[in-house]
């Protein structure tokens, strides 16, 4: 972008509800301008400043892949004053984002490698990012393995998708709920307990995006199985609010986590105690 201060303006063309109580929605957003379509170049794993004028912005992840052009995506959970206000947008009309903004998952780094997705409740945003733009280049990559894990079957988001993803034979998808549910017959535990049960390859890479509890305590189990720090890479959302690295609440030890991540390696979190 020309000017990180300046939102893009975009229109929102579809919402989704993720969930049966509505906290939980889905924006497609499309570009008013074209030329702004043209400049708007990100990766998986960046985020954008969403904004409704006079209301205030807040930091999300993009939850839609680079091969889907045209639209960008986003989930917002409501849960704070600008959540509230974005809650209450309707199709057709016009909100800001500034972006995209952040590093990226490494994607450069992991063609023709195998590859780990774990994460959990709507946190899976960015991931999903990654998992399409991998389908996209499906040959470009080894094994695909994923694990998500949520509250409840009604807790999952991209259901359809995930439906989708697990039809087909070129991506392994284990599906995990806390605690059993009437009618669910899939995985239940939480996501450290199915990382540790399911049979991963520690040669491959691991990209995890979740609560900071399930990072907190996935992250030791990838250890304990044999993965490397470098390997594993995570996403990191601490305090963002600016995005651009002035405002300083995002400051873990000598880092900001809007403009040095939101994406880390676990072998760079080891050198920042105060990461979790």
């Amino acid at each position: 972008m020309c000017n990180t201060y300046i939102p893009i303006p975009m229109k929102i063309e579809r919402i989704i509800n993720e969930n049966p109580d509505k906290s939980l929605r889905t924006y497609n957003l499309s570009f008013v301008n074209e030329a702004d379509k043209e400049k708007f170049v990100y990766m998986p794993g960046q985020f954008c400043e969403f904004s409704i004028l006079g209301k205030g912005e807040s930091p999300f992840g993009i939850a839609s892949s680079p091969t889907e052009e045209g639209i960008l995506k986003f989930t917002v959970s409501r849960t704070g004053s600008v959540t509230r206000e974005i809650h209450y947008l309707q199709e057709g009309d016009i909100v800001g984002v500034r972006g995209p903004l952040g590093n990226w998952y490494p994607e450069e780094l992991v063609r023709g490698q195998d590859v780990v997705i774990i994460g959990g409740g709507f946190a899976f945003t960015t991931l999903r990012a990654m998992i399409v733009y991998m389908l996209e280049h499906r040959d470009r990559y080894g094994k695909i393995t994923v694990i998500y894990g949520a509250r409840t079957p009604e807790h999952f988001i991209y259901k359809e998708e995930l439906d989708e993803w697990e039809k087909r034979d070129d991506i392994i998808l284990h599906l995990t709920i806390d605690k059993p549910y009437p009618g669910w017959e899939k995985l239940i535990g939480f996501v450290p307990t199915i990382t540790k049960e399911v049979r991963l390859d520690s040669q491959s890479y691991v990209i995890v995006c979740g609560p900071p509890i399930m990072i907190k305590y996935t992250l030791p189990v990838l250890s304990e199985i044999g993965f490397q720090d470098d390997k594993i890479f995570t996403s990191l959302e601490r305090r963002m609010k600016c995005g651009i690295g002035k405002c300083g609440r995002c400051g873990i030890g000598s880092k900001y986590v809007c403009i040095d991540g939101p994406v880390f390696s676990l072998a760079e979190l080891n050198k920042i105690p105060e990461a979790f």
